[in-house]
């Protein structure tokens, strides 16, 4: 391939890059705004130009070859430089501004979130913000989002993450449940009484525990029961509110009701030990010219969650991810 000849096959790059991360003909076109065939040819216009094979196509799925693998990590920084070259203008412009689509799970943005995104639009006029409330792992680069907010232990590679908050669980239950049943002074009181558990997984009703006192070391392990099972927080909120039981929650799902004083936490001398425990991230693609609207909402968001915004990102990247 001669110096120049990389300038004849620019777009197909592009279209390369979107198939890969789509994982389909179909969806890359209807983001491009062309046919699935199209978007077939412009591929394979590349691969005749580069010579080897990019993809490997079934009638269900397609997957990058080994050579294949290699051109989307370039390709992609290629789409990512260019990206950040459209970019510049608002970059030296007076202010952030454009639209920004965020995501989070449901009970994290509109607990945690919601709040600080409505002080982010008064302070930034010019910016607009999509919240996309979803109860699943939204990959922004798949799906053209630019920040996503995720819980969990462990973020993923590939992707720049923010530590915004830690997340724990604690349990609690409403004052008339309480006054109507036996003292809970003890993780093994829990087994007599009735407890909301997320019933995800078969342990899920097996709840660990650890003494918080200094220079106490006493781990406990307790199988509860109780009449409600559910996989999502603000349902088992709602069911410790209507007398239901001991409800394990985010603190931060809890604690609207916790300063009402319509729920009581019990045991605060143990730390609940069970899944879901973590922090939550802002997660977005590694990329050097990150647009000033993103910018700024992650840094309000940092500050706003007591974090420092000058503090070093995460970054953990691998090609092909």
């Amino acid at each position: 391939m001669g110096t120049n000849s990389f300038l004849k096959v620019l777009p197909e790059m592009v279209t390369f890059v979107r198939v890969a991360e789509l994982g389909s003909f179909s969806a890359a076109a209807d983001l491009l705004g062309m046919t699935p065939s199209a978007a077939s040819r412009q591929v394979k216009r590349l691969e005749k130009e580069i010579g080897v094979q990019l993809l490997q196509r079934t009638t269900r799925q397609l997957r990058l070859t080994e050579p294949g693998a290699e051109a989307f990590a370039r390709c992609r920084e290629l789409v990512l430089a260019a990206q950040g070259a459209m970019e510049i203008g608002e970059q030296f412009a007076a202010g952030p501004s454009g639209l920004v689509r965020i995501s989070a799970p449901k009970a994290f943005a509109r607990r945690v979130l919601h709040a600080h995104v409505l002080e982010f639009l008064r302070r930034y006029p010019e910016v607009d913000v999509q919240l996309i409330v979803a109860d699943r792992d939204v990959d922004p680069i798949r799906e053209g989002v630019d920040l996503v907010v995720r819980l969990t232990t462990k973020p993923p590679e590939g992707l720049v993450a923010r530590q915004l908050m830690p997340v724990e669980h604690i349990l609690c239950a409403s004052p008339r449940y309480l006054e109507q049943h036996a003292a809970i002074a003890h993780p093994g009181n829990l087994a007599a009484h009735s407890c909301l558990s997320l019933g995800e997984h078969e342990r899920d009703n097996h709840w660990r525990f650890r003494k918080k006192e200094e220079g106490e070391k006493e781990e406990t392990e307790v199988i509860v029961r109780g009449r409600y099972v559910s996989n999502h927080s603000e349902v088992r909120l709602e069911g410790a509110l209507a007398d239901l039981g001991v409800a394990v929650v985010p603190a931060f799902v809890a604690q609207e009701a916790l300063d009402a004083g319509s729920l009581v936490r019990v045991l605060p001398g143990w730390e609940y030990r069970g899944n879901y425990q973590g922090h939550a991230y802002i997660l977005y693609p590694p990329n050097r010219f990150m647009a000033p609207k993103c910018r700024a909402l992650v840094d309000h968001l940092l500050g706003a969650l007591g974090v420092s915004a000058s503090s070093s990102g995460r970054a953990r990247p691998r090609a092909g991810n």
